[in-house]
């Protein structure tokens, strides 16, 4: 607590996506728990808060402009959820709408159930599926009497899975799954960022299939604290849209400074404290500081500080280096008589094979009942991933005609759309590269002596969904309460 007289110390939390709320939520949170005066100074470039989390509500329609849902069992979401009150706000996926398709040969075929990412949980419908060649589920079967890999390092992604299950599962499955999650080249993503369970279950199954046949009896024992919702759903949002957490964020933060539509420039070391330059000159000092944006951006703030110390400019450049990709998607309103086919399922996702422009289609007023008005439909189709970045230069036009060329040969969508909505993300999606752990340990332990008092978080760094970024920025404002505790 502070001295009677003594000014308040400062912190300053960069970048007001859900990372840098969720930081200043528990910041505050934690210094009001402990009696310690602060004042907390939000900024963020653009004029609104909430990052990637966009909902627009439209003509009774409610259409998610980034993602449009968490999983509904990671913790650090259902914590938040319940601690602002929103707990009666959650809504589950349409539990008759669980099938996935996967375009294939021109035509969609249905997932088989109990498949993750290739993954077979369920040995019956993974033999059926016409996904696969003979001899491609014959390779995926040879996990079984594989041996485990001795080896202790990071791998790609895509590495594993073709060594275990083979080229056909990772090119026809798990690729088209995976550019809904991280938009990315399976055989440059880190295993051990993305998906370290898969390494576990080979360690200590030795067989993946066997790994997660009995990771998936395991799974059935939930915990007692999840709410009920989350129990019977693998995916949740909110009655008015993902907008609800930012919305109800900003209301508890209401005590804070936030200062938007205005850059930060540079971050300095300054004596015990920081010096923070914004773009219009004007320079705020704090003691602490969150820095919840961009990996790329981060390291441009900080390439000039002061003290850094002669290995961290490397360690910044490899920050700096992390790939980002851009994607777009466009929400599409139609009336249900334009659309002949079925709508039984979730939607359907693109292999790279296939030489569309969407790399996927929800079928979001099938999935989500409360997005459209009765007597229409809403879909939304994703744009983009690694090593495909050309569509950027198209105009939104030219994109506009391009997917609905992709949905009228797939779907035999002829009709006009009443209204579409194009959203483009640029420089949105880190790509997590073989290594990334490790190399973020590094940067972490040569920060923390160089720069005691400030913090990185966000989804270039440890997961890029949205109970991940929650989680990071609640441990930065634990990591920092130290600093302050007289």
């Amino acid at each position: 607590m502070a001295e009677v007289g003594e000014a308040p110390k400062q912190i300053i939390i960069i970048g007001g996506g859900i990372t840098g709320l969720s930081a200043a939520f528990y910041m505050r949170k934690l210094l009001d728990g402990q009696q310690i005066s602060a004042e907390i100074t939000l900024i963020e470039k653009s004029g609104s808060l909430g990052g990637k989390i966009k909902t627009l509500r439209r003509d009774g329609f409610l259409i998610e402009q980034g993602p449009d849902s968490f999983m509904a069992r990671k913790q650090p979401i259902l914590d938040l959820t319940r601690e602002l009150g929103l707990e009666s706000e959650l809504v589950a996926a349409n539990p008759k709408a669980r099938a996935n398709y996967i375009l294939h040969k021109g035509r969609l075929h249905q997932m088989p159930m109990g498949l993750m990412l290739g993954i077979p949980t369920e040995v019956t419908p993974f033999m059926k599926t016409g996904l696969l060649s003979p001899l491609g589920k014959l390779r995926a079967a040879f996990d079984l009497w594989l041996p485990k890999r001795e080896a202790t390092g990071d791998e790609s992604l895509g590495g594993f899975i073709e060594r275990r299950l083979g080229r056909e599962v990772l090119e026809q499955v798990t690729e088209p799954l995976l550019a809904g999650i991280y938009a990315g080249d399976a055989k440059a993503l880190s295993l051990q960022a993305t998906f370290p369970q898969f390494r576990q279950l080979e360690q200590r199954h030795r067989s993946l299939i066997l790994g997660m046949l009995a990771s998936k009896k395991q799974a059935r024992e939930m915990p007692k604290e999840l709410p009920e919702i989350a129990r019977r759903s693998l995916f949740l949002t909110f009655k008015g849209g993902l907008g609800s957490l930012v919305e109800r964020l900003d209301e508890q933060l209401s005590s804070i400074r936030r200062l938007t539509g205005q850059a930060v420039t540079e971050v300095k070391r300054e004596g015990r404290g920081y010096q923070v330059r914004l773009e219009h000159g004007e320079e705020l000092q704090a003691e602490g500081v969150i820095i919840a944006l961009p990996a790329y951006e981060a390291a441009i703030l900080l390439e000039g500080s002061a003290g850094m110390p002669a290995k961290m400019p490397g360690q910044l450049q490899a920050l700096r280096d992390i790939p980002y990709v851009s994607v777009a998607n466009i929400a599409l309103a139609y009336k249900p008589q334009d659309i002949k086919l079925p709508l039984n399922g979730s939607g359907f996702v693109v292999p790279r094979s296939e030489g569309r422009m969407i790399t996927a289609c929800t079928w979001t007023s099938s999935k989500w009942l409360h997005t459209a008005p009765n007597g229409h439909i809403l879909l939304r189709a994703y744009i983009g991933h690694a090593g495909a970045q050309a569509w950027t230069k198209l105009t939104d036009r030219q994109l506009l005609d391009a997917v609905r060329q992709d949905l009228q040969a797939i779907m035999g969508i002829a009709a006009e759309p009443l209204f579409t909505e194009l959203t483009r993300w640029e420089r949105s999606m880190p790509q997590y590269p073989v290594g990334h752990l490790e190399q973020l340990a590094k940067q972490r332990e040569g920060l923390a002596l160089s720069h005691p008092g400030l913090l990185l978080c966000g989804s270039g760094y440890e997961g890029v969904g949205l109970p991940d970024c929650i989680g990071q920025g609640r441990r930065a404002a634990e990591a920092l309460l130290p600093f302050f505790k007289q």
